[in-house]
């Protein structure tokens, strides 16, 4: 009899010290949000400065339908604008909607740079969109957005 208590309270032991490990490790592996994190909302907010966004066709935005790795996600932004003196972009802005930090890229231009294009890889962490909201010499504000299927998560 008390072999077998032995044997019960050796197993028992053995599953805790077994078990343990994964719920501590669980905690741990959960992310958490970093000291930049910010939602869509809010990033659109603090670029815009609470101005109203319009939905341009101005913008072409080139992101593949899926992506098999989230991890370098091709990411080209055109928009169609004279880069004059008077009437040019003057910040593109490339965010996605579920990352913890949304904010991508940001890309400053003068009319000096010629063509309103930029060109970048970017980390998705799963499924969502890709939104670009690029200001404009005259304070507006033009949007667009694309969604990015992931197959293999790239955050994480």
């Amino acid at each position: 009899m008390e072999r077998r208590n032995f044997f019960k309270g050796f197993m028992v032991g053995g599953v805790v010290l077994a078990v343990a490990p994964s719920f501590s490790l669980a905690q741990e592996s959960k992310p958490q949000a970093g000291k930049y994190a910010m939602s869509l909302e809010d990033a659109e907010k603090v670029i815009t400065g609470g101005k109203k966004t319009i939905e341009s066709d101005k913008i072409k935005l080139e992101v593949p339908e899926i992506a098999e790795n989230g991890r370098v996600v091709p990411v080209k932004v055109t928009i169609d604008s004279p880069m004059s003196k008077d009437d040019y972009i003057q910040v593109i802005n490339v965010l996605s909607s579920k990352n913890g930090n949304s904010r991508c890229a940001n890309v400053f231009l003068t009319p000096s740079s010629g063509e309103a294009y930029f060109s970048t890889r970017i980390k998705l962490g799963g499924t969502q969109d890709v939104v670009v909201i690029a200001q404009t010499s005259k304070g507006e504000f033009l949007r667009l957005a694309k969604n990015v299927k992931v197959t293999i998560g790239g955050c994480g």
